[in-house]
């Protein structure tokens, strides 16, 4: 009789780690608690408007590509991937606009124009990162980080120095180059890596390549084409997506589970995988089975929750690309306030996506979908009042500084803040980006993918390895999946 596993949550790494084990024969069934799938990365439409309510940059399109290899497909044959030219822009606090352009001489252009001589030092410091992406993203990532014996590996050894683990990325960047947009612009990436630049690892300079060698890229139909995707290679492998279905709880014989429960129905399973929220999975549905107290859990660095708005406006806009990053406002002190001392924050970087200026099927006619993001604290009190405050603040920033006043021309808005990322995904502390990527937080410091006390559970998703972020919870996926194969194998 084939295994069966039951997963928690139709979130990427659930639809991944899904595939993977129904590819080997595995009978798969995946509960969500939401109405439809996704995740953080699901879509909902509204007056005409198609609104993406999570992920919106499309990076490292090679772990895409890689998976769908595995299925016997391209991206190709789900959506049309189209590269950004100008990747994004930036504004500063002067209220002047940089465009990042996608071919590297014009951006090694844009180097030397602000900092001579560092159109050199950004060759350097590219190949420096792309090794550190090719070592991550062959052998770190896909370790299950269960020992430390995994990484007894020489290349891994070898690289240990060059991949600069023990380094700040603050101080890495700083002895490259030295001109403030320059450091703000390699910066960003890692603002939601869950600590300031000076509390991350220089490992992470491998965003840097993904931002600026690989490119940002976007599928045409919105980022949901991906999770279409993934849905369409997990049902031809004989997957069960349940929706409308939320573990309440699981029975035990010994030390396995055998079945978890939901409002209506049990599913018995041999193996069961939390794609959920990892802390809620073990506060609320383990309890005394958990791996981890709830002192671990309030010890944790948590990434950034975020405030968000999607809106609809019924004209064009001008003066801004698909992707814009408002750092007219001062980075270090939105980082204080998200990690050293959590408040609001006085005046926040903020950013806006407008997928569609690239995609016109998104808003009706004539019109305009924006997606408005602030990184905050995790775990502040949010509620309607607070959150309008905020909206109000970023759309008069924006008619400052672009001369785009949408006040009077806003047909459809919808907001999701702390309050939301908790009901609608357990998320501890409502955050919207999992754990910091600190020293302290990577590999094996991280929650485990395997229950110590359950023989037959695991977890996959943001919570633990490989971390935060689409990329890497469809490698997450595909770690728990092969972990599971090899030992019972």
């Amino acid at each position: 009789m084939k295994n069966k596993v039951v997963i928690l949550g139709a979130g990427i790494s659930s639809l991944s780690a899904a595939s993977f084990l129904a590819q080997k024969g595995y009978k798969v069934t995946i509960l969500e608690k939401n109405t439809t799938i996704g995740g953080r990365a699901r879509q909902f439409k509204a007056e005409g408007f198609t609104f993406d309510m999570g992920p919106s940059w499309y990076w490292m399109p090679d772990v895409f590509e890689n998976f769908y290899r595995k299925f016997g497909y391209t991206t190709s044959a789900f959506y049309e991937l189209k590269r950004l030219d100008p990747s994004y822009s930036v504004f500063w606090p002067d209220h002047s606009k940089s465009e990042i352009p996608a071919k590297m001489d014009e951006i090694e252009n844009w180097f030397e124009s602000l900092e001579p001589g560092s159109a050199i030092k950004l060759r350097q410091f590219l190949k420096e990162a792309k090794y550190k992406y090719e070592v991550g993203m062959d052998d770190l990532v896909f370790k299950p980080s269960l020992s430390l014996l995994e990484f007894a590996d020489m290349r891994i050894l070898k690289g240990l120095f060059s991949l600069h683990l023990t380094q700040s990325f603050a101080k890495y960047i700083r002895k490259y180059f030295s001109h403030p947009k320059i450091i703000s612009l390699l910066e960003f990436p890692v603002l939601f890596l869950g600590a300031m630049p000076k509390d991350t690892p220089a490992l992470y300079s491998l965003m840097n390549y993904a931002d600026l060698s690989l490119g940002t890229w976007y599928p045409m139909g919105g980022m949901f084409k991906f999770i279409e995707a993934f849905e369409k290679i997990a049902l031809e492998q004989g997957v069960v997506i349940k929706t409308n279905s939320e573990v309440l709880g699981f029975e035990y014989e010994g030390k396995k589970a055998v079945s978890a429960r939901t409002l209506n129905e049990t599913y018995e399973a041999d193996f069961f995988i939390s794609g959920a929220d990892y802390q809620h999975t073990e506060a609320a549905l383990l309890k005394e089975k958990a791996n981890y107290s709830e002192s671990y859990w309030n010890k944790r660095v948590m990434a950034p929750s975020s405030l968000l708005f999607y809106v609809g406006v019924n004209k064009r806009l001008t003066k801004l690309n698909h992707h814009n990053l408002f750092f007219d406002e001062s980075l270090e002190e939105h980082g204080k306030e998200i990690y050293q001392d959590p408040k609001w924050p006085t005046n926040p970087l903020f950013y806006l996506s407008l997928p569609s200026l690239t995609d016109p099927q998104t808003a009706p006619e004539g019109h305009e979908n924006l997606f408005f993001l602030i990184p905050l604290a995790p775990d502040l009190e949010d509620g309607e009042e607070i959150r309008e405050i905020y909206f109000q603040k970023i759309v008069e920033r924006l008619k400052i500084i672009t001369g785009n006043d949408i006040k009077e021309n806003i047909v459809y808005k919808r907001s999701f803040c702390i309050s939301d990322f908790k009901s609608d995904y357990h998320a501890f502390k409502g955050n919207a980006y999992g754990l910091a990527n600190t020293l302290k937080q990577t590999a094996i410091f991280k929650p485990k993918i395997k229950s110590d006390k359950i023989s037959n559970f695991y977890y996959t998703g943001q919570l633990t390895v490989p971390g935060p972020g689409v990329p890497p919870s469809i490698i997450s996926g595909e770690v728990v999946a092969n972990h599971i194969i090899k030992s019972n194998s």
